[in-house]
């Protein structure tokens, strides 16, 4: 067994390693940890923007062509629903306007010379027919005064004649409007409701159009939320697009370092997942007000310190960065520094 002395100089033996190893260690993270004064390291996450896809239509989902995880260009097309109900409604109110339309063409074109012509020689014709009657009115007149007919048959003939020039009168208004055309009146209410006709095509043509669901812009299939016969709406998005352009680390500047960067600069941004690896970057945007530094960041020394939050724009040309990932960003100092930013999407200076 060994002794009580050799065991106590063991225990001194392993404190003494261990307050080595500390020192070791501490003066590695110090020497690791300082920063030149003409470089400035700020810490955050990459940020990608997300949006919810939903078809602008209520109707079973007819066919989902894409996967979680694929890679989508903008105008890709997605996802489709059942159009028979939609078509039928589109290839209805095309078949309105068109017979609108050769209603309002008859109008505009006004009386044709054929019915103008008939409309003619039906004036003749009655003209012709009132004078007869009028001089058989006349002579059955006579023959009652001499007695040789009935007062009875002068009268029938008197309401003959009558009759007859009150359809030539008919006779001559019908000619008059056939020369004269459809009234103004008429022909704008024709357009106004051939317009409002139109405006129905155009409403079921773009419901049918609203059956496919197209990539607003390139990225990745987050989420397949809805399937092939599941009803669709505004209302209930059928995919979580996650866009790759731009991609961002959301990172805090303190107030102390406002004056040292401006949105323009170059940077570099590197990542714990590929050690080694440098994206280029520039920062496109700097937050006009304050925050407290976040929980996410927060320290004992800065709680309650003031931060700006800051835009760095990242070049993922490998598409190795994903939502979420810590970020170191580097900001040399001794550059020149651009003009203000115009927006969050400046381009890379």
């Amino acid at each position: 067994m060994p002794s009580a002395a050799i065991k106590k100089r063991i225990r001194i033996a392993i404190v003494i390693v261990l307050a080595l190893a500390a020192v070791v260690f501490f003066v590695r993270r110090s020497l690791r940890e300082k920063t030149p004064d003409n470089v400035l390291v700020l810490h955050g996450n990459i940020d990608i923007r997300q949006v919810d896809l939903a078809f602008n239509a209520n109707e079973r989902i007819d066919s989902v062509r894409v996967e979680e995880g694929d890679r989508v260009k903008a105008g890709q097309l997605l996802a489709t629903l059942d159009k028979e109900r939609l078509r039928h409604a589109a290839e209805q109110a095309a078949s309105q306007v068109k017979a609108q339309e050769d209603v309002v063409a008859a109008l505009v074109a006004g009386t044709r010379p054929e019915d103008i012509r008939r409309a003619r020689a039906e004036a003749a014709a009655a003209e012709a027919e009132a004078d007869n009657a009028g001089r058989t009115s006349q002579r059955l007149s006579r023959l009652v005064e001499k007695e040789l007919i009935s007062r009875q048959e002068a009268d029938d003939a008197k309401a003959a004649a009558d009759a007859s020039r009150a359809r030539l009168q008919a006779a001559k208004e019908a000619l008059d409007l056939a020369i004269a055309g459809p009234r103004k009146e008429d022909i704008e209410a024709a357009k106004a409701t051939l317009k409002a006709l139109r405006e129905a095509l155009a409403v079921a043509t773009q419901n049918l159009s609203c059956a496919e669901l197209y990539a607003p812009s390139n990225g990745v299939i987050q989420s397949r939320i809805l399937e092939p016969g599941d009803m669709a709406s505004a209302q209930k998005p059928a995919f979580t697009l996650a866009l790759t352009d731009p991609i961002w680390v959301r990172a805090y500047v303190s107030e102390t370092d406002m004056g040292r960067i401006r949105p323009g600069m170059k940077a570099e941004v590197t990542t714990d997942s590929f050690p080694g690896k440098k994206y280029a970057a520039w920062i496109g945007f700097i937050s006009p007000t304050a925050q407290f530094t976040p929980k996410s960041v927060e320290t004992r020394e800065v709680r309650t310190s003031l931060v700006y939050q800051a835009r760095v724009f990242v070049d993922n040309p490998e598409d190795q960065l994903r939502l979420g990932m810590p970020a170191t960003v580097t900001v040399p100092l001794d550059q020149a520094i651009q003009g203000p930013a115009q927006s969050d999407r400046q381009k890379r200076p």
